[in-house]
């Protein structure tokens, strides 16, 4: 939370909003999130369908001299299509050759001595850990692990940067991140490959949450959309190269160093990465901040008259809302179960759609490279889309299309890829946009005494969300079209829900959690733009001052 700070306006405006020390700092906000969005779907590529049967090298035991096709003609059952079942296998006996070949073996179990697959596929995490039949659903358990760290990451990180402070979380972050990152291609077993996984989860959490809080803190007000923006569309290219990366190295080991190993690189952060100066000042650290300060002026060419400087002082904290008042009060009540639930719906078809890009039938480097593409015309389509037709408007049917696309794929016959793949990529987009829209929603609809509290309780909504969605994708089991048809349905009803929420486009942005319903003050000829302004518009005999806040 940023406490107010006497004199910071005039020295934010000597410093400069978005100079050269800023568009260096946003640059280093850049980085991390190609490693980020290699570690959210890495294991996409790391677990694809290969062919598998059971082992059933006992028979070698008294029949050495078999032909391999002999072997699986007396071991193995065959399925409804005539092929061998890739799951079971009949029962081992103790009888000689002759007497299994003249009787046959009739008894069927389940693969007891492993799986057997083909020699000159890449060593994977399916091949090395059994990921097949009974075992296959560890893979989508373990990516709802990684999607539970992302959530213990946002509630440790969180607390911890606003304590030790933003710099010290960043390098904590991205030192786990490697460490761990790394460590997974070493690991010997699949539960430490999920625990490993957990960690990673919460060093994501840490770098994107504290990465983006320390740049929101020095990139002035006009240009904090802009700044966010480009971080945005940076995990959206970082996504596309993760499909080239994963297309070169098929050997998930190899492949797990290639994106986790440069991170290191990063430790440069030590050197150059500044602390967050309004930071520094709510701690007392006014020195601290002083240099901080003096430092960013001069990369940016500016002074900073010693005079202003020695204004620098903490004020004293305005009360902050109880979280409690986003229950306590009616408005703010719906306002905080509609926007949990838009956040919720949100994110389960975008992890839906994201996580189920082996399933389309098309090529799944191409896939993830559309997939990745699609996202930067959505992020920054979401600033005119905002502009032209409002919040309300736009955070509704965005999440109907991603959602009335998903139940479209349903009925999408197995034999038309192609056809559920355009359509997947349709519904990545609107999701994508439908996120930034929640961001901009969420931060304009919560009073500002409750706003981080009200966004925070939102962003946890959409983890828990993300721990859901590879569960879901378990109901594949009893039909194809379960997962998406729940993936589908879900942002619909969240999309009407969300015509109950007032429009908060070219109003002022509510400070109290208030008696009433939601203050939202529309101003006359106010348009909404995708950079903070002022309007001044006559009423009453007197200036009625509109804010127009975009925040991403």
């Amino acid at each position: 939370m940023q406490l107010p700070m006497s004199g910071v306006g005039e020295i934010w405006k000597a410093v400069g909003d978005f100079g050269p020390f800023q568009k260096w700092l946003v640059l280093l906000t850049l980085f991390p999130c190609l490693s980020v969005a290699f570690h959210q779907f890495c294991q996409l590529f790391m677990v694809q369908h290969v062919p598998h049967r059971c082992d059933t090298s006992w028979i070698r035991a008294i029949g050495p001299n078999l032909t391999e096709e002999e072997q699986l003609n007396l071991t193995l059952p065959r399925d409804a299509d005539g092929a061998y079942e890739q799951c079971s296998m009949y029962s081992p006996v103790d009888w000689d050759l002759g007497s299994i070949m003249l009787y046959g073996l009739n008894a069927t179990e389940k693969c007891s001595d492993g799986w057997v697959y083909p020699s000159a596929q890449p060593p994977s995490l399916l091949t090395e850990f059994d990921l097949v039949c009974d075992r296959k659903d560890l893979n989508d358990i373990s990516q709802s692990i990684y999607m539970m760290g992302l959530f213990l990451g946002s509630m440790i990180f969180g607390p911890l940067s606003d304590r030790i402070g933003r710099r010290p979380v960043i390098l904590i972050s991205i030192f786990l991140q490697g460490l761990f990152g790394v460590g997974i291609a070493f690991v010997p077993h699949f539960y430490v490959y999920m625990a490993f996984r957990c960690v990673v989860g919460a060093s994501v959490s840490g770098i994107t949450m504290t990465i983006l809080a320390l740049a929101t803190e020095w990139v002035g007000v006009s240009s904090r959309p802009k700044a966010v923006l480009i971080s945005h569309c940076c995990f959206a290219i970082g996504q596309m190269i993760l499909a080239g990366l994963s297309y070169g190295i098929r050997n998930w080991r190899l492949l797990e160093i290639a994106g986790s190993a440069p991170i290191f690189a990063l430790f440069f952060y030590i050197w150059v990465l500044p602390e967050s100066a309004r930071w520094l000042v709510t701690k007392g650290r006014i020195e601290e901040a002083k240099k901080v300060l003096q430092k960013a002026a001069s990369i940016n060419k500016r002074t900073i008259s010693p005079g202003l400087l020695e204004q620098l002082k903490p004020e004293k904290q305005t009360k902050s809302g109880s979280p409690l008042d986003l229950f306590r009060k009616k408005h703010l009540r719906k306002v905080t179960l509609i926007m949990s639930c838009a956040w919720f719906v949100n994110s389960l078809v975008y992890y839906g759609l994201s996580l189920n890009v082996t399933n389309f039938g098309l090529d799944i480097y191409l896939t993830q490279l559309a997939f990745g593409g699609v996202e930067i015309p959505a992020r920054i389509g979401c600033i005119f889309i905002l502009q032209w037709f409002g919040r309300k408007k736009s955070q509704a049917v965005l999440l109907l299309l991603s959602g009335l696309v998903c139940l479209i794929i349903t009925v999408i016959p197995e034999d038309q890829p192609a056809t559920a793949t355009v359509l997947a990529v349709l519904g990545k987009f609107a999701a994508s946009a439908s996120f930034s829209t929640s961001y901009v929603y969420s931060a304009e609809l919560f009073p500002t005494v409750v706003r981080q509290t009200g966004v925070g309780l939102c962003s946890m909504s959409a983890r828990l969300a993300g721990i859901a969605a590879p569960l879901t994708r378990l109901l594949g089991r009893y039909h194809r079209a379960v997962p998406m048809a729940i993936f589908g349905s879900a942002p619909v009803v969240g999309g009407l829900l969300c015509l109950l929420l007032p429009e908060t486009r070219g109003t002022d942005l509510a400070d109290d959690t208030g008696d009433g319903g939601p203050p939202p003050q529309v101003c006359e000829n106010a348009n909404s733009s995708s950079e903070n302004g002022h309007i001044k518009g006559k009423g009453g005999g007197r200036d009625n001052e509109c804010t127009k806040t975009t925040h991403f």
